[in-house]
């Protein structure tokens, strides 16, 4: 008796269309970079016709946002597959400071997501997408490991953006030849700094006063 293949529905061929315009897209991206990929080297490159191009992406900039949506998206499932519930929240915070070294270590993302990544898509747009992965990721895990502490009152946004940019710069220092173990070190002294304090409780309350005052 001959069984007949099931159909793929449309929604399926649709969704492995843009995934492979995507995978294809990232290749070049990292490849060539941005400014010298073109449209028809992406066409010619997935094996795909303009109009299917056109069809799932309105121009070279909407494939390239979806680039790395998807990098900054693989970022933070690396850091949440890692994650380890029995451990206290300031050490789950440092196990998510070494899993997101790790998953930035992965060819390319470094550039995606941190070079041509604000050069192509602006600083706002680059800052939703990371508040909507990474950030979002970085501040569950500080607010977890706030709410274990008696010594600190910090604002949660500005810390977690701060960190953010900490985080980013070490992995660009990683991608230059700096030593991951060394950074890895600063960077959890400097949590370690912000998450404990051996001069009582620290509150935003007590201004830092600006030079000359």
């Amino acid at each position: 008796m001959q069984i007949k293949k099931q159909r793929k529905s449309n929604s399926d061929r649709s969704a492995q269309m843009r995934a492979r315009l995507v995978a294809s897209a990232r290749d070049l991206f990292v490849k060539n970079g941005y400014a010298e990929t073109s449209t028809p080297l992406l066409v010619s490159t997935a094996g795909v016709t303009r109009g299917a191009l056109y069809h799932h992406f309105p121009d070279k900039q909407a494939i390239f946002r979806a680039v790395v949506d998807a990098e900054a998206a693989a970022v933070a499932l690396a850091i949440e597959t890692e994650d380890d519930p029995s451990l206290s929240a300031r050490e789950r915070l440092f196990s998510g400071a070494s899993a997101y070294m790790r998953a930035m270590q992965v060819a390319g993302r470094v550039r995606l997501l941190l070079i041509e990544g604000p050069a192509v898509l602006g600083l706002a747009e680059m800052r939703e997408i990371e508040a909507r992965h990474g950030d979002e990721t970085l501040r569950i895990g500080l607010e977890e490991a706030i709410a274990e502490s008696v010594t600190i009152k910090l604002p949660i946004l500005p810390l977690t953006s701060l960190l953010s940019a900490m985080f980013e710069r070490a992995a660009m220092d990683v991608a230059a030849g700096a030593n991951e173990a060394d950074v890895l070190a600063v960077i959890q002294a400097v949590l370690r700094g912000v998450l404990t304090s051996g001069h009582g409780p620290l509150d935003v309350t007590d201004k830092i006063r600006p030079p000359g005052d």
